[in-house]
């Protein structure tokens, strides 16, 4: 028995088998088999850079009270929140390959972004520390000992960079990732200084040097911090992500020539590597629904080859199509049938 719509257009939804949707993974999905096995590689590498990080530490914290070297308290402390920045971020990358709920149909994708912004905020504390201490000390330098710093600053300095290096392989697009690599970065900077810092000891018996090499790694940090906390920011606020043109998909999909409208359009990211898009496609010389759905899985895939899209969901328009997926007539004549169709 056939069933007339009571408005103009009919709607449908019609799911794509061929995707799973976040949060899922059958073993069907290659862009899923992808994520998952670079997040297994960013797992790996941020215990690694947990282990060697938080072994500095206690060496640090002792080098800096026996020495006396503001410089290499704060290294010490942007180390703390290297140790604790890399916890978070192996928290939110556990959250994130967990699979979706009935309450969480996305998965826990977005904890990356948390993580993310949590590490940011976690920078901006830190360096107010830095800078409270360093101005403290201006005017009254403490008496270092600059041959000890200087050994436990270069030991800090390997440590920074083996860390950064092993992250930014491993990172991805992650902002999660990106977080726990800036660490790397900036407390690699802060080892730079102190070394600096410790040779100007050394050399000219320039004590002053500790608080103002510090005060220049905190204006680091907070450059650093800023920059992580508007990328994560945008992501919370549904954002288009940098590297994905509104415009420009919009165009692709009106230059498909059975395409004569987009519009209602939407990009968002739903993590750092998965970018979701929704829009209305108005299609044409399309006589069933059938049609039309087959028409959708090849929108998709070019969305997905062009601009990377792994989550599309397209609302497909088309005038004279007919309900009934094998082309029969359904006694819809001239109304609209509108195929909902999510990747």
């Amino acid at each position: 028995m056939t069933t007339h719509p009571t408005s103009a257009d009919a709607a449908m939804s019609v799911e794509d088998d061929r995707h799973d949707h976040p949060g899922h993974d059958d073993g069907r999905d290659h862009a899923g088999h992808s994520h998952g096995s670079m997040r297994d590689v960013q797992r790996r590498a941020l215990w690694i850079a947990l282990i060697l990080n938080g072994g500095f530490l206690a060496a640090e914290v002792a080098g800096g009270i026996i020495f006396n070297s503001l410089a290499l308290l704060a290294d010490a402390a942007h180390m703390l929140s290297d140790v604790v920045g890399l916890g978070i971020a192996l928290i939110a990358q556990g959250l994130m390959i967990r699979p979706a709920t009935r309450r969480h149909s996305y998965g826990f994708q977005r904890a990356e972004v948390l993580g993310g912004q949590l590490n940011a905020i976690l920078l901006v504390v830190v360096a107010g520390w830095i800078s409270f201490e360093a101005i403290g000390r201006i005017g009254d330098p403490a008496d270092i000992q600059g041959r000890g710093m200087l050994i436990v600053a270069t030991l800090g300095l390997a440590v920074n960079v083996g860390s950064a290096v092993m992250l930014a392989r491993a990172r991805g697009r992650s902002v999660n990732m990106r977080g726990a690599y800036v660490h790397m970065v900036v407390d690699a900077a802060g080892s730079v200084a102190a070394i600096v810092a410790a040779i100007a000891v050394i050399v000219w018996g320039a004590d002053w040097a500790d608080s103002v090499m510090s005060l220049l790694v905190a204006m680091l940090v907070l450059w650093s911090a800023w920059g992580l906390l508007r990328d994560t920011t945008n992501m919370l606020l549904e954002a288009a992500p940098d590297d994905v043109d509104l415009g420009e998909v919009e165009a692709a999909l009106a230059a498909d020539s059975r395409v004569i409208g987009v519009h209602h359009t939407h990009v968002w990211s739903l993590a750092s590597d998965v970018t979701a898009f929704s829009g209305h496609v108005v299609l044409a010389d399309i006589d069933t629904l059938h049609d039309a759905q087959v028409e959708g899985d090849r929108l998709k895939a070019m969305l997905a080859d062009s601009f990377s899209i792994d989550h599309a969901t397209l609302e497909l328009e088309c005038h004279g199509c007919d309900t009934d997926a094998t082309g029969a007539h359904a006694g819809l004549d001239d109304t609209d049938v509108v195929a909902g169709s999510s990747a």
